[in-house]
């Protein structure tokens, strides 16, 4: 493993950007839409030997919410200052480990009356001699208030209409199938220092066949061993993925040259039950600041 400073162009674009880093998804017990709908929980797993799930959506306002289901294609994808975000790809992409073909929902519409609540049914119908490992989709929930306006002329011979906002949330949903390897490689450790701030920038490659699910943990210590600061942040890892870990340096009083120890795992991650989790390799190394 690899460990420099950033390219100064990189440098630079990190300056520019503020360092904003985007991520491009919560997993909490329960997603909420801004319209109000709850959705829960907010990932989905099924298998060979349960090919069957449900979610729930609730519409805990005092209007009725008209909901559609849906599904696309998006995986966490990165840019090359670590920020990641999941773009949404039309349900007619190819990806062989797409599964959005072959997933069916129960219903696919409905008017969730005000305090009223739906739940939704999902199977899997996979293609015979399907190939080990993980398939992946995104479970589209879409709500708008299900009263809406028909256009009317005014007297002056204009037309007065409402406008309804849709509001959409996406959970990931993956089905699994004969031997499941969970394994992650780094490829590469980069550091940078901006101000006070210390940012590592680790590029990450996954060679097994499910999605490499963890946490990511980041202690910076000086040349005696003493601890400056220490950061973490989720992972999720299906194919390749930069991220980008920002460590504090506060205070002058520490020796040069600074270490960084680098922890990988599938340990620790609270918010998607232990049993959903594929188990692989950890990771542990120092990438030294120069």
């Amino acid at each position: 493993m690899d460990s420099k400073k950033f390219h100064p162009r990189l440098t630079r674009q990190l300056e520019r950007r503020g360092l904003a880093l985007v991520l491009i998804f919560l997993f909490v017990a329960v997603s909420e839409l801004s319209a109000g709908v709850l959705v829960a929980p907010t990932s989905l797993v099924l298998s060979d030997r349960k090919t069957t799930g449900r979610l729930t959506v609730q519409n805990p306002t005092d209007k009725p919410q008209e909901i559609s289901i849906g599904f696309s294609f998006g995986i966490p994808m990165s840019d090359s200052l670590g920020n990641v975000q999941v773009r949404l790809q039309d349900s007619t992409d190819a990806d062989p480990r797409s599964a959005v073909g072959w997933i069916k929902a129960f219903p696919r519409k409905m008017i969730l009356q005000p305090n009223s609540s739906q739940v939704i049914r999902f199977i899997a119908h996979p293609p015979k001699d399907l190939p080990d490992g993980e398939y992946w989709a995104r479970v589209v929930v879409r709500s708008q208030e299900g009263q809406t306006v028909i256009p009317v002329p005014a007297s002056n011979e204009t037309i007065t209409t409402k406008l309804n906002m849709i509001m959409q949330t996406a959970i990931s949903l993956k089905y699994r199938t004969g031997n499941l390897i969970s394994k992650l490689d780094v490829r590469k450790t980069e550091t940078v220092q901006t101000d006070s701030t210390l940012h590592v920038l680790i590029d990450m490659v996954n060679p097994g066949n499910v999605s490499y699910i963890g946490l990511l943990k980041c202690r910076l210590v000086d040349a005696g061993g003493k601890e400056i600061s220490k950061n973490q942040v989720d992972l999720a890892v299906y194919r390749e993925l930069k991220r980008r870990v920002d460590l504090l340096i506060a205070g002058d009083d520490f020796q040069k040259p600074y270490k960084v120890e680098v922890s990988i795992s599938n340990q620790g991650r609270s918010d998607i039950p232990t049993e959903d989790i594929i188990v692989g390799n950890s990771i542990e190394y120092t990438a030294v600041v120069e």
